[in-house]
């Protein structure tokens, strides 16, 4: 196995992946209805489950093709009951993303807004499920990526299930990195896709729930074909199969992928990210950086950097000039402040990052941008 050239992406998925991943999906041709490809799928469901310490019996896992947002659409249309509507604690750009998708579906809802910096009020949270009974489904992000910020995800279930509505939490960026028990955390139904903590390939995309729920919902109203969870989850359940056309290597390189996970361990693979995301601030802090959210809310996978005040600053110069030395940074996405990440997911460890801040640190002193970096206020 020839090694391929190796990049460290520090964008927030898709992640850097090991050689052997990459090459899991060099496979011998095979249509996705034969039984072998089945039960590849089975034993893929289980260990999804498994992840998030779900008990088989109460939870299973529906995969679907395509990116994150699939998920949320999915969960969002499927799991509304008639004449009940959506809460969605929205803090940020991902959950905003949810509130479009009832838009677009002409769902109704309440977009329950709090500052992007700033971790959701249970209190105002409590009193809207309290003078709101008609809410059916409450949604939010686990860790906001686009700033980092973790939101307290058991708590707000907690709320959620005293009040009778069904919680269903975006994980996308931390499933399978920041470790979740999907019982203890009140999440009813959670969600990600393999390119980010499974650090594989783009293109295949699941969600976790309660099984007694879903089957529930094939009486819900029909919102979506493509994107209905309970006709999915009665194709696996009687064919073993997807209802349309898998993504059948990136399927072989998640079940590669998942064999990594396991062989390094839930635990170890959260000190690796706690690691990298360490030195990632300290890089940061070292050059003079400041951050939108304050490090005791921080989920510990994404750093939100605010531009310096330094008219030789450009982001694209930083980022091309990393970029052409193996090192990947990403625009940052809140519309009020201009802003870039570092994210700690994928095959990457704190030697990575130590090469990294050289490099970055040469990018801004190549650029003319003052070391350390100087802000207004």
């Amino acid at each position: 196995m020839d090694p391929v050239k190796r990049n460290v992406l520090l964008n927030p998925g898709p992640s850097t992946t090991t050689d052997t991943v990459k090459y899991a999906q060099v496979v011998p041709d095979i249509c996705p209805r034969e039984k072998e490809f089945a039960g590849l799928m089975k034993g893929l469901r289980e260990d999804l489950v498994k992840i998030v310490h779900g008990d088989l019996e109460k939870y299973t896992s529906v995969l679907f093709c395509g990116s994150g947002t699939i998920n949320i659409d999915i969960c969002i249309n499927s799991l509304l009951p008639e004449g009940k509507k959506v809460l969605v604690i929205n803090n940020g750009a991902y959950s905003s993303r949810a509130v479009e998708i009832c838009q677009f579906y002409g769902l109704p809802h309440i977009d329950l807004k709090f500052p992007v910096d700033q971790r959701p009020d249970l209190a105002v949270v409590e009193q809207t499920l309290k003078d709101n009974p008609d809410i059916g489904l409450v949604h939010t992000t686990h860790n906001e990526t686009g700033t980092g910020i973790l939101n307290p995800i058991r708590e707000i279930g907690a709320l959620v299930h005293k009040y009778n509505a069904i919680f269903t939490v975006d994980t996308t960026s931390t499933y399978a990195m920041r470790p979740i028990n999907i019982e203890e955390d009140n999440i009813d139904f959670c969600m990600a896709s393999a390119q980010k903590g499974l650090m594989s390939f783009t293109g295949l995309s699941f969600v976790v729930g309660n099984r007694s729920i879903i089957e529930k919902s094939k009486d819900f109203p029909k919102r979506s074909y493509y994107c209905n969870l309970y006709l999915q989850y009665e194709c696996f359940e009687k064919t073993g199969e997807m209802h349309f056309t898998p993504p059948v290597q990136t399927i072989y390189a998640t079940i590669q992928a998942l064999k990594e996970y396991w062989a390094e361990g839930e635990e170890a693979k959260w000190a690796r990210h706690t690691r990298v995301f360490n030195a990632i601030n300290a890089g940061l802090d070292e050059l003079g950086f400041k951050q939108v959210i304050r490090p005791e809310e921080r989920a510990g996978l994404v750093s939100s950097v605010i531009y310096p005040d330094d008219p030789n600053w450009s982001f694209e110069k930083i980022h091309d000039y990393c970029y052409e030395r193996g090192f990947t940074i990403y625009p940052g996405k809140i519309s009020t402040t201009n802003t870039f990440r570092l994210c700690s997911l994928g095959a990457i460890d704190e030697a990575d990052i130590k090469d990294f801040f050289v490099v970055f640190k040469e990018a801004l002193v190549s650029t003319g941008v003052q070391v350390p970096v100087q802000y207004k206020d």
